[in-house]
């Protein structure tokens, strides 16, 4: 386990040269693949899991790209893609009244997710703290969940950078889970370090902001920053009215991963000059019954990077 007291301004310069390098994803098959998380809901929410490849096309700053991989389910094809699940969990001390069932329902739905390659877990209120466990450490994982103390305030942006740091060296499709009861108080590191952050990586993040704790004049802008972080990888934000919704938000969330396309292509634009290439995945021709649908995937990546080899 990993103990950090304010460290992440000293990484923010690393983080932000590791956006330009690929970020895609190395499969076994030694083809490099631009690698995305695809969810598809009807009008009422509900994941869809009807559609096949031919049903998707995937553009790249407006070209349309050639879907190369393609599976349906994150479980359905872990051994060939593994999958690297993120919790960040709130232990300020603003959480002390609701930390005991919060954490029972946390642990629940990790002992869901039985496909998980492995499962880092970053505890922060005033420090941010970081253990990595294989899932046959399971049981390592929920005495760390259960034994944390609630006290100090809130490194939210600090715990993120730090988990997002980690995630660059894992090959996979990464899916983090962030659950906070209110804004940040105690990080170095900027909200605009974080969405920079955040673009530049490959993660799904899912968010959910319980903000009862929170001042009624702070709610609006908090609910929308952890919405934006959510929307820009793909994934979702949750706001409940009582922590005792936590059960059932994680059983949509578990529904919704179990529902999870898994789509790759290989760009066709050959630059490795590190620049934000936007993505947009699309269903043309849904059925009649699907025409309301919604599509989320990231927003984009950046390309890789080589310097330009120097001039004689």
């Amino acid at each position: 386990m990993v103990r950090m007291k304010y460290s992440l301004p000293a990484a923010a310069a690393i983080l932000l040269a590791a956006s330009l390098q690929a970020q895609d994803l190395l499969f076994t098959s030694g083809i490099e693949l631009v690698q995305l998380g695809v969810t598809v809901v009807g009008r009422d929410g509900t994941p869809l899991t009807v559609f096949t490849r031919d049903d998707f096309e995937v553009y790249e700053d407006g070209e349309l790209q050639e879907i190369r991989y393609f599976a349906r389910g994150l479980a359905d094809d872990a051994e060939t893609v593994p999958t690297h699940l993120g919790v960040l969990f709130d232990t300020s001390a603003s959480m002390e009244r609701d930390a005991r069932f919060a954490k029972t329902a946390a642990i629940k739905f990790l002992n869901t997710l039985t496909y998980a390659e492995d499962m880092t877990v970053v505890d922060f209120d005033t420090e941010v703290r970081v253990g990595r466990y294989e899932r046959g450490d399971f049981p390592r994982l929920v005495e760390r969940i259960r034994s944390s103390r609630t006290t100090g305030d809130t490194a939210l942006y600090d715990a993120l950078g730090v988990y997002l740091d980690g995630a660059f060296a894992q090959d996979g499709r990464k899916v983090l889970l962030l659950y906070t009861d209110g804004a940040d108080t105690r990080s170095r590191t900027t909200r605009d370090d974080v969405v920079d952050f955040v673009r530049a990586s490959d993660v799904t993040i899912y968010a959910i902001g319980f903000q009862k704790q929170l001042p009624s004049s702070l709610r609006p802008i908090e609910r929308m920053r952890l919405q934006q972080l959510a929307d820009m990888t793909g994934g979702r934000s949750y706001f409940p009215d009582r922590v005792e919704d936590l059960d059932e938000i994680y059983e949509q969330i578990a529904a919704e991963l179990d529902a999870r396309y898994s789509l790759g292509y290989v760009s066709g634009n050959p630059r490795t000059d590190g620049s934000w290439r936007e993505i947009e995945v699309k269903l043309p021709n849904p059925p009649a019954e699907h025409r309301r649908l919604r599509v989320r995937a990231r927003k984009g990546y950046f390309a890789p990077y080589l310097e330009p080899e120097p001039q004689q």
